[in-house]
């Protein structure tokens, strides 16, 4: 199976998840647009969702789903999306669509965090996906020089030549050369440097589930 079957196999298979009558959290990127095509079979049965992105709200909005702001309702059931990285514990690296502090805050506004992604994504430590790092701009230099004392190498993203600016107005670095033995002191130790909005990992914020996409089905990882 390609790639894009991969991804559209564990699309559908994260519908098991959706609680009828309850809003759905919904991460962004290309696996979970499989997935947000998916849940317009069975839109008429929930109120909404709850979208990590401008882009997966516009995709959502499209097909008919209402998109509700995360201020405006309390707990999810289950927040679904995908990653550039996942371990064996549920850790994951992500960030690479950018929207990773609006999905951080929506993963933790939900009860279960169901991941899905195609079997390439599974690694065995995290820190060969360059990590992306939400910055305020002003601080960009000196958390690269942080990262640097790491042994990382940081680069501003660009995109068109420019600074890629994020659905919250700041910029993102990603950082090469790391290899992340506890994502959880990591975390909590970038999320301390002064000008950094959020970082890539999500451990404080694991997955609860992965459904993984193989060429032999969807693998069901439980954490």
């Amino acid at each position: 199976m390609t790639q894009d079957e991969l991804k559209a196999l564990v699309g559908q298979a994260a519908l098991q998840y959706v609680v009828p009558g309850q809003i759905v959290g919904v991460g962004t990127g290309s696996t979970v647009n499989k997935f947000i095509d998916a849940l317009a079979s069975m839109k008429d049965s929930i109120p909404g969702a709850v979208s990590s992105s401008e882009a997966s709200t516009a995709r959502l909005k499209a097909l008919g789903i209402p998109v509700f702001e995360a201020n405006a309702v309390g707990e999810l059931a289950v927040y679904i999306d995908g990653a550039d990285e996942i371990d064996a514990r549920g850790y994951m690296v992500k960030g690479g669509g950018a929207a990773l502090t609006r999905e951080k805050i929506v993963a933790a506004q939900s009860r279960q965090f169901v991941c899905i992604a195609d079997e390439s994504k599974l690694v065995k430590a995290l820190g060969a996906f360059p990590l992306p790092v939400e910055v305020i701009p002003m601080a960009t230099a000196r958390v690269a020089r942080q990262f640097a004392a790491l042994g990382g190498k940081a680069q501003v993203r660009l995109k068109d030549g420019q600074p890629l600016v994020t659905d919250n107005g700041q910029h993102i670095i990603d950082v090469t050369g790391l290899s992340i033995d506890d994502p959880l002191a990591f975390e909590t130790m970038v999320n301390q440097w002064a000008g950094v909005v959020t970082v890539g990992v999500f451990a404080h914020q694991k997955a609860n589930v992965c459904l993984l996409g193989t060429s032999a089905g969807v693998r069901t990882l439980s954490f």
